[in-house]
């Protein structure tokens, strides 16, 4: 006969895989980079031809390949990829954290002045290095299923009052509302989880740049509305 205190390591390994032992203190919202976006005078450098198609980031099992986040001239389609990419990782892979944080950083403010912003806000949705190691022994992974992708009215009036030319062309802000999918293993029989989650990303597109880019990322379910 089995007792209560044999169920409660799997229990405790559900809250790991839904917590993630991620940190607990979020970066800001990052207003500041929201409406000023990228501010550079210089021409940027040729990048690889855009696409509009929607591509899932989900890595399979076992890929030690460096994720890549699909590049869009459309911006609600990359707002999606980008949030699809973030959420989408694998500890059964050779990748680590920093991986999937330099493939996001890859697609960011060419100018550079969004990038240490955008890398303290990656911070707050990757599981640290350690947290990382744990969740391996359990072949966690991670993905994202989107609902919607709006831009906030919040945005809206932002952009209305905003000086001219305090906010760069192409600048947009995307709240996203989906699903965080997360499933693993625990003595050999497989566990999920299943979060509803909320954020904005703030992009810039044409005619700023000839394909979107990722400036900042709101805090983790406290989105701009």
């Amino acid at each position: 006969m089995k007792t209560s205190s044999s169920s409660f390591p799997r229990g405790r390994l559900i809250a790991l895989i839904a917590a993630g032992l991620a940190r607990l203190i979020l970066a800001g919202v990052g207003i500041y980079g929201l409406i000023l976006g990228p501010r550079t005078t210089s021409t940027p450098a040729p990048e690889p031809a855009p696409s509009t198609s929607h591509t899932p980031t989900t890595p399979g099992p076992s890929s030690s390949r460096l994720p890549v986040v699909p590049r869009s001239v459309d911006p609600e389609t990359f707002a999606r990829n980008v949030a699809e990419a973030i959420f989408a990782w694998d500890t059964t892979s050779a990748l680590m954290p920093v991986d999937y944080t330099a493939a996001i950083l890859d697609i960011g403010d060419p100018s550079g002045t969004e990038q240490a912003g955008l890398a303290s806000d990656l911070a707050t949705y990757l599981p640290t290095r350690d947290a990382w190691i744990e969740l391996r022994k359990h072949e966690t992974r991670q993905h994202l299923t989107i609902d919607q992708a709006v831009i906030p009215e919040a945005w809206a009036d932002a952009v209305a009052q905003a000086q001219p030319g305090q906010i760069a062309p192409g600048t947009a802000a995307y709240t996203i509302e989906g699903t965080r999918h997360r499933d693993g293993l625990w003595n050999g029989e497989a566990v999920t989880s299943e979060h509803a989650v909320s954020f904005t990303v703030s992009i810039v597109c044409t005619p700023a740049y000839p394909t979107c880019h990722l400036l900042r990322l709101s805090q983790l379910d406290n989105p701009l509305r």
